[in-house]
């Protein structure tokens, strides 16, 4: 399968959540187009990313983050600035997947779990970065939301109602900024192949029930929504903004 192929040499990118799946096949996609790539993450996995991406004679580095904690996130972007001397794109791509229950039901740990992980984890990020993009003119950010940004599912709620915010929010600091130089954009991916996603991709049952309704009738691999990712932190998307980009295969146009 060709590939549209970008440029980023030159300029560094920053990765929430890039220890595995969609975070990590984009760190190493930033990476192989010439990016320094700076990976913020609580999963020690991390380092493998790291050590993946210099084997193959790019540039990247990790720094120990929990996002849900505001100081250090703002470290991490530090960290980005000192390491590389610059920060021009970001993906705010950490995130938790609660386990499936009916409202009625979440106990308060899994709720605040992912209002910390899902939503202010992308806020205090794109704070951070904003506040680097305005003092020099400009920089892009994606988001990562979720078909569950656009849809609910049984048994989701909180995590539909934290990725609905993370679409919301990225409208909001679109407007804000766009006469700054500044695009903020996110992506709503559906069924992908991650090991969030693992007990899904195991369950022969869910994909079956899962491909009656996906006019595509299979799961999408990482690397094909880090293409989307560059794409919308390139020059060729100069004028995308505010917009989230629904990358599901045609399960929401079903």
């Amino acid at each position: 399968m060709s590939r549209v192929s970008y440029d980023f040499s030159g300029r560094t990118a920053l990765v929430t959540g890039g220890a595995t799946g969609i975070g990590r096949e984009t760190a190493k996609a930033f990476a192989a187009a010439g990016a320094s790539v700076m990976i913020g993450d609580i999963d020690p996995r991390a380092e493998e990313t790291v050590a993946i991406i210099r084997q193959a004679g790019g540039t990247a580095d990790f720094n120990p983050t929990d996002v849900t904690i505001g100081d250090q996130v703002r470290a991490l972007v530090a960290a980005t600035l000192k390491t590389y001397g610059g920060l021009h794109m970001a993906f705010n791509n950490a995130g938790v997947l609660p386990p499936l229950r009916p409202i009625h039901e979440v106990p308060d740990n899994e709720l605040d779990l992912a209002i910390a992980v899902d939503f202010k984890g992308v806020w205090y990020a794109m704070q951070a970065e904003i506040r680097h993009f305005l003092d020099v003119g400009g920089g892009s950010i994606v988001n990562t939301a979720s078909v569950g940004a656009l849809i609910a599912d049984p048994n989701m709620a909180a995590y539909c109602a934290m990725k609905h915010a993370v679409a919301g929010l990225t409208k909001a600091a679109a407007v804000e900024y766009a006469r700054k130089n500044i695009r903020v954009n996110c992506i709503a991916p559906g069924f992908i192949a991650t090991p969030m996603t693992q007990a899904w991709v195991d369950s022969e049952e869910f994909k079956a029930m899962f491909f009656q309704h996906n006019v595509s009738g299979r799961m999408a691999m990482p690397e094909e929504i880090a293409a989307t990712v560059l794409h919308l932190s390139s020059d060729a998307a100069s004028f995308v903004n505010g917009a989230t980009w629904t990358i599901d295969g045609g399960q929401t146009a079903h």
